[in-house]
């Protein structure tokens, strides 16, 4: 990722006043940036809390999380469901959706996650993203309601995602 650093932080779901990541990004004179803001958070023009950016994914924290810690990886490569991603590039995704999966208990005091993944129904950003949602029994989280709670700060929200690298590293 151009300019990257892994201390830096990256997104928050907004570039020019209050946005969700279904909108598509825009400079603060309100020109579109492109038509996928994952595209967009891939490139650096939108900012995000990185957790992991290396040749095959960028994952970031959902700006709207289920729970504090969901954290959303996208292949850097831009197709819009699972089947599109081509055989060569689903093992190197999947092994970092696994290896976020893995170190997120411990990063965050979490029992399990919960991974997912949307095609076309109710995808609310048209580009391949697994959900990686920590999970503690009795969270409240039943079936497929995904009720969407917000970061306390910018500072909270850069506070998970520096946990979750410091797991990652």
């Amino acid at each position: 990722m151009a300019g990257y650093r892994p201390d830096q932080r990256v997104l928050r779901g907004r570039v020019a006043g209050r946005r969700t990541v279904s909108q598509p990004a825009r400079t603060p004179e309100g020109r579109a940036i492109s038509e996928c803001v994952f595209c967009d958070i891939i490139d650096g023009a939108v900012p995000a809390d990185i957790v992991l950016a290396d040749e095959h994914v960028v994952a970031f924290l959902d700006a709207r999380p289920v729970f504090k810690g969901h954290v959303l990886v996208a292949p850097r490569e831009h197709v819009v469901t699972l089947p599109d991603l081509t055989e060569a590039a689903v093992g190197p995704y999947f092994l970092r959706v696994q290896r976020i999966s893995a170190v997120m208990p411990a990063a965050l005091g979490s029992q399990g996650t919960f991974v997912a993944i949307n095609n076309v129904v109710s995808q609310s950003v048209a580009h391949l993203h697994a959900h990686v949602v920590p999970r503690t029994k009795g969270d409240g989280l039943r079936g497929f309601f995904w009720p969407r709670q917000r970061y306390d700060s910018d500072a909270e929200a850069a506070e998970y995602a520096a946990r979750l690298r410091k797991a990652l590293a």
